[in-house]
C-alpha cells in the first residue's frame, strides 16, 4: 500500500501531492491495479491535513480513471498509466543512483542535488522542444 507524505516548502497545493504520488506510483509499478489505497482517514490522520483535501485528490484521481471507490470498501486503483517499460527504466535508475552518489561525495547537500536536478531537467525538456 502506497503511504503517503507531503513537502510543506514545495509550494505544492497538498491535494496534488497527494495525487502527483499516486501517478509516480502507476508510473513506476509499484502501485497496481485492483490495489486499495488508504482510507481518507487513515490519510489525513498520518499527514495531518483535512479530510476534504484527501477526498479531493481521490475525486480528481476517479475523474482521470485511475481509481474508483466502492462504498463501505474503501478506493481502488482501477487503470495504467502508459510508460516505459520497467525493464527500460532499470539501467536508468542505476546510472542516476550513481550519479547522485558523485553528488553527495562532491559535498552538495540535499537541497542542492534536488535545485540541480530541477534546473537541469527544466533546461533540457525546454531544448528538446525547441529542437522537435
Amino acid at each position: 500500500m502506497i503511504e503517503f507524505h507531503l513537502d510543506t516548502r514545495s509550494g505544492v497545493a497538498p491535494y496534488l501531492q497527494l495525487i502527483h504520488q499516486v501517478r509516480h506510483a502507476l508510473r513506476l509499478d509499484l502501485l497496481r491495479e485492483g490495489e486499495q489505497l488508504p482510507t481518507v482517514k487513515e490519510v489525513s490522520a498520518a499527514l495531518a491535513i483535512n479530510p476534504n483535501t484527501v477526498l479531493k485528490a481521490y475525486r480528481e484521481l476517479e475523474y482521470q480513471q485511475l481509481v474508483a471507490a466502492r462504498p463501505g470498501r474503501g478506493t481502488f486503483v482501477t487503470g495504467t498509466l502508459d510508460g516505459p517499460l520497467l525493464a527500460a527504466q532499470e539501467p536508468l535508475r542505476r546510472e542516476l543512483v550513481r550519479w547522485l552518489g558523485k553528488a553527495r561525495r562532491s559535498g552538495l547537500d540535499e537541497e542542492s542535488i534536488e535545485a540541480l536536478f530541477l534546473a537541469t531537467f527544466r533546461s533540457t525538456a525546454s531544448s528538446e522542444e525547441d529542437i522537435a
